[in-house]
């Protein structure tokens, strides 16, 4: 077994990166998104729904319609978006409540996993969708610039 992030959680964050990066207002359909997140456009609609769910996207229908991502968003946490998707980040099953395994209560390794969780959860909530899309739009231009 992997301890990793699913692929909904990764193209969601890419996702909320790339509305991120659009100006204010934009709202692309669903299959821009699935070309800039490159992932099936099939696929991506669970996302969204989870996405929208959650309060990070707004879903317009009609003519004008598609995702946007409001202004107060964008400083939405890697970790908000993650949880969106996937539900609460546990690394171990003895981490989900106090209750959940009997012998945390003396097992020598239930500290360290404790530290992992926390270390995970405070990195992830740290790195915003705004931070993150300005990284990106520097690399774009970086990429952009002539070689002198």
């Amino acid at each position: 077994m992997r301890v990793q992030l699913t692929r909904a959680a990764d193209y969601g964050v890419r996702v909320m990166i790339h509305l991120a990066g659009l100006p204010a207002g934009s709202r692309p359909n669903r299959a821009e998104l699935a070309a800039a997140a490159e992932c099936p456009e099939q696929f991506l609609s669970k996302v969204l729904q989870n996405l929208t769910r959650a309060g990070l996207v707004t879903s317009h229908r009609g003519n004008t319609g598609g995702f946007e991502l409001a202004s107060r968003r964008r400083a939405a946490s890697i970790l908000e978006v993650v949880e969106a998707v996937e539900g609460p980040i546990r690394l171990n099953l003895c981490l989900t409540s106090s209750h959940a395994c009997e012998l945390q209560s003396w097992c020598p390794a239930h500290p360290v996993w404790t530290e992992a969780q926390n270390a995970m959860v405070d990195v992830l909530r740290k790195a915003t969708i705004a931070d993150l899309a300005q990284q990106a739009a520097a690399r774009k231009e970086e990429r952009l610039l002539p070689v002198t």
